[in-house]
């Protein structure tokens, strides 16, 4: 692995008290951040003119969905959407079962070149393809290892084609590449780990929690799952179960300080109180929430491990973090610029779960993990820590980014991808999008 000094940049990072600090040199060395200093007496083996650059911590998408990396414009003959759960059955159910290898290797090579571009450096991904199981994490973790991305996978159980067969073998899937990257772990550091993964409470029964519970258990992993995305799975779980979704999952001991929840708009005030109690990471999704029409999680305040997401939306995280500003504000919010980047970084603390091997993530600073985005931001104003927050949300975006390092390797160096043919990749990718599509219109809802 290359040393790599960066000469004469701007420090700013993304946690508070947001410290920023002018014409610092950076190096890296195996993966970590080993010097930061002012015109430091160091050699390298790539180094790389930082002035009038800004270097910050890589950001962290903590919840997508790579499945739906082929849905972009999706042409398929659909029947009515009018609620949530339609949209499932017409839509998200229809493509996931119409993914094979060769898609999900696809979905998973141009979400993590388009995460990368906009300067992401870590995806949680959340899979599923119903009709390819057995396999599919291995083909996903390909896709991101391929492009250089860290990411953290899992397959989403459900009993909602084939009861409980698929239930098992979802539990199986996960145990299965759980134990694939424990193996590899031998050998040395992974690009991508392993978590047990959930659809939502609403197609998961009771054998399926306790099948979830021992493989949580069993390898070590928390657990990834949709809660109260929409109101349907709170009745669901009262109508069903007689309790509350949270209060349902913790019966079986799945909410834990690795435990990662997505969405949780409906969850009630005592649910909230139990994941801050339990210590487990709750995903914000603005983007998806809006476009689905399924509400607005307006007590994101009250919830202590507050991480950003995308659920499929893509990986650009200053994108998510303006439009998720901008309705925070609209539904009368008191959060500020800074209060959704530090959630934003707060995911740092969800990939250190995850590796959970001491490494420590989410800062430019000595002994930190070299997961690095390098920006040509021109700010017009100046940029100190008092405002730093505010510059990320109403100036920097996805088009300032102009190289990205990823365990101290250079990922993307002046928006090239060394060693990949973008081009081919995303050529090809939609001539598998296509015969993805003419699958779908055979697949009833």
């Amino acid at each position: 692995m290359a040393d790599i000094l960066i000469r004469g940049v701007r420090i700013m990072q993304t946690a508070p008290p947001f410290e920023v600090e002018e014409d610092r040199d950076v190096l890296v060395c195996n993966g970590i951040i080993k010097a930061i200093g002012k015109g430091l007496d160091a050699k390298a083996d790539k180094v790389i003119d930082g002035r009038g650059r800004t270097l910050m911590p890589g950001n962290i998408c903590s919840h997508h969905h790579y499945y739906s990396g082929l849905s972009r414009g999706m042409l398929v003959k659909a029947g009515p959407q009018t609620d949530f759960i339609q949209v499932l059955k017409e839509w998200w159910w229809r493509l996931d079962r119409a993914l094979d290898e060769e898609a999900c290797l696809y979905s998973s090579l141009i979400c993590s070149i388009e995460a990368i571009a906009a300067g992401t450096t870590t995806v949680i991904d959340h899979h599923a393809s119903p009709s390819y199981i057995d396999g599919s994490l291995s083909a996903i973790a390909r896709g991101i290892e391929e492009v250089g991305l860290r990411g953290v996978t899992c397959y989403e159980v459900t009993d909602r084609n084939r009861g409980m067969d698929e239930v098992r073998e979802g539990v199986e899937e996960n145990l299965r590449f759980a134990r694939e990257v424990d193996k590899r772990k031998k050998d040395g550091k992974v690009l991508v780990e392993a978590m047990i993964g959930g659809h939502a409470p609403f197609t998961i029964p009771e054998e399926g929690l306790d099948l979830m519970a021992d493989a949580v258990r069993s390898s070590g992993r928390g657990m990834h799952l949709h809660v109260a995305e929409d109101r349907y799975d709170v009745l669901w779980s009262h109508h069903q179960h007689g309790e509350d979704i949270v209060r349902r999952l913790d019966r079986y001991g799945l909410v834990d300080g690795k435990t990662l929840l997505v969405h949780g708009l409906h969850l009630s005030d005592d649910e909230i109180a139990l994941i801050n109690e339990r210590g487990a990471f709750l995903a914000h999704n603005p983007r998806s929430n809006m476009n689905n029409h399924v509400g607005y999680l307006d007590r994101i305040g009250k919830v202590e491990k507050l991480v950003i997401g995308t659920d499929g939306c893509g990986g650009d995280m200053f994108e998510e973090l303006k439009l998720g500003f901008f309705k925070h504000k609209d539904s009368g919010g008191p959060w500020w610029p800074a209060d959704f980047v530090t959630a934003l970084n707060r995911g740092a603390r969800l990939v250190e779960t995850c590796f959970n091997d001491g490494r420590r993530w989410g800062r430019v600073e000595e002994g930190y993990t070299a997961d690095l985005v390098l920006l040509d931001y021109q700010a017009p104003t100046p940029l100190v820590a008092a405002n730093a927050a505010t510059h990320f949300v109403w100036g920097m975006s996805a088009r300032n980014v102009r190289t990205v390092i990823v365990d101290g390797r250079i990922v993307m160096e002046e928006g090239a991808f060394p060693g990949i043919d973008v081009e081919e990749v995303f050529r090809k990718a939609a001539q598998v999008a296509r015969r993805v599509w003419e699958n779908v219109d055979q697949i009833p809802s």
